[in-house]
């Protein structure tokens, strides 16, 4: 199909109506209904999304619980910082991966089969986890190895088919980004609730079987809903030419190959890996890695001079991006050991699991996304709806009076010498300002990245935009009030 013809950015003519084009936002064969006033795919990408995610923040947490945890306990009896710097690669490959993915979906699989093979991976992913608690330990790196490939395939493209149901772009995006939004945070809220229990008082492999269960219900909803109610959009990829569609599976089989190779000459003991130096120089090569695709798009990309503004525009805010995230993503290790060590989690005689308050983020998230989905369309309808950069600076300053609240938390602990635990109102409100910018700028910068992305490279500008969470979650760094309490910091109390 040709490229004008499918082209996300032209809006379609006042009053028209045809025969061979389906309405905005809806790919041929797939239901005019709506979902909530908005085009029903909507509601497939949203439960896909929505189990995927469950899936994610199920394990997410719990891992750095389950590696700190003593060998008695059913752990791996890891130090904090090894525990730390292993999710922070975990969580940061994710993100890394969905930069191959997008280029593999748009150049070879297309952005629906794509989401169908990512799924499928992270399921396997997930078993392997949760049957490394009886076999062995190399199969729970597998497992996270699967997680990240197949979320780097299902990640960006599922968001980049949300960002097609709306053509005609404007707030009405922004909105349908918000409701998709409140669909992730909805299994992320629902996650450590149910892995939580599981996993810290009934048994580990519990806790990570259950994340697996939720992608599998995912993987049906997408598969008995897809065709019905997206009709024809992500099916085709942006390239056809055979022979690249050769070259992007071969390089895709070496890709493949090398991790395999990596794996087994790790799990040999002929290399030795040091999570916290891998962690380390990881964010320096992902920052030159991102610098040098953002040269490649503008020398050798064939970009129109329209298409370059855009990516200036995208280049400033993957920079706001990845500082939100650096601060961000102390959630699940730093403030989680925080939640863990020093908060007080007896509610009525009885002491809730550590990653119950995990849980606050999403339940702010999910009762503040439709506001802020009202919000924009609001003003958007007024001539008044902010420019993006003018949110993601809005989302910097709530994150940013977050870790304010966690300042004061951490020098009442430091006053006392540890030797009290804290309200866990402490948390609840740095996640509420937290929250207030994360829809300040992570619903948003979706939605930015599916209107600026040049066409042929849409698939891995959602890569790009996942790149920069990929760089936070290495960049992040324990509060530097409770770094002084840790003595040992830098060896093993720690969580960042």
């Amino acid at each position: 199909m040709a490229r004008e013809s499918r082209d996300v950015f032209k809006q379609p003519s006042a009053g028209t109506v045809t025969l061979d084009e389906p309405p905005p936002g809806v790919g041929r064969g797939a239901s005019s209904r709506t979902f909530f006033g908005h085009p029903v795919g909507l509601s497939t990408l949203f439960f896909t999304e929505m189990w995927e995610r469950f899936s994610y923040y199920g394990i997410r947490p719990l891992l750095v619980l389950f590696m700190t945890a003593a060998l008695a306990q059913g752990g791996f009896g890891f130090e904090r910082n090894t525990a730390s710097s292993i999710v922070g690669i975990y969580a940061a490959c994710v993100y890394l991966a969905s930069l191959p993915g997008g280029w593999i979906a748009d150049r070879l699989l297309g952005l629906r089969r794509a989401i169908w093979y990512g799924g499928i991976l992270i399921a396997l992913g997930h078993l392997s986890i949760a049957l490394s608690i009886v076999f062995a330990r190399s199969a729970f790196f597998i497992g996270l190895i699967f997680i990240v490939l197949g979320t780097g395939l299902l990640k960006p493209n599922i968001s980049a088919i949300v960002g097609d149901l709306y053509p005609e772009g404007g707030s009405r995006r922004d909105a349908g980004f918000s409701i998709f939004y409140m669909g992730i945070n909805i299994g992320a809220l629902v996650a450590p609730l149910i892995t939580g229990i599981l996993g810290e008082r009934v048994g580990w492999h519990l806790g990570f079987g259950a994340a697996g269960v939720g992608m599998l219900i995912g993987l049906i909803t997408y598969r008995l809903r897809a065709d019905k109610t997206l009709g024809d959009i992500g099916v085709v990829p942006a390239s056809t030419d055979p022979a690249e569609h050769r070259r992007v599976k071969m390089s895709a089989l070496i890709g493949v190959g090398v991790i395999a190779l990596l794996v087994i000459l790790t799990m040999s003991g002929v290399i030795h890996i040091n999570p916290v130096s891998l962690a380390e120089k990881m964010s320096v090569v992902m920052l030159a890695l991102a610098l040098l695709y953002f040269i490649y798009l503008f020398v050798l990309g064939g970009l129109t001079a329209e298409e370059k503004k855009r990516v200036v525009v995208i280049i400033l805010l993957f920079v706001f991006a990845t500082i939100f995230w650096a601060a961000f993503e102390q959630a699940p290790t730093s403030l989680n050991l925080f939640a863990r060590d020093y908060t007080n989690r007896v509610v009525f005689g009885w002491e809730m699991p550590t990653l119950w308050l995990q849980a606050a983020n999403s339940v702010f998230v999910i009762a503040l996304a439709p506001v802020f989905a009202w919000l924009w369309i609001s003003l958007g309808r007024r001539g008044r709806d902010p420019s993006s950069v003018a949110k993601f600076a809005w989302g910097l300053f709530f994150a940013g009076l977050g870790f304010v609240v966690m300042w004061q938390a951490s020098n009442v602990v430091i006053a006392n010498g540890g030797s009290i635990r804290v309200s866990p109102w402490w948390l609840v409100w740095s996640y509420f300002f937290q929250t207030i910018g994360e829809l300040s700028l992570s619903p948003v910068g979706l939605s930015s990245m599916t209107k600026l992305a040049p066409f042929k490279f849409k698939g891995q500008m959602m890569g790009v935009w996942f790149m920069a969470s990929a760089i936070g979650n290495l960049k992040r760094r324990c509060l530097s009030s409770l770094r002084r309490w840790c003595a040992d910091c830098s060896s093993s109390r720690c969580g960042g």
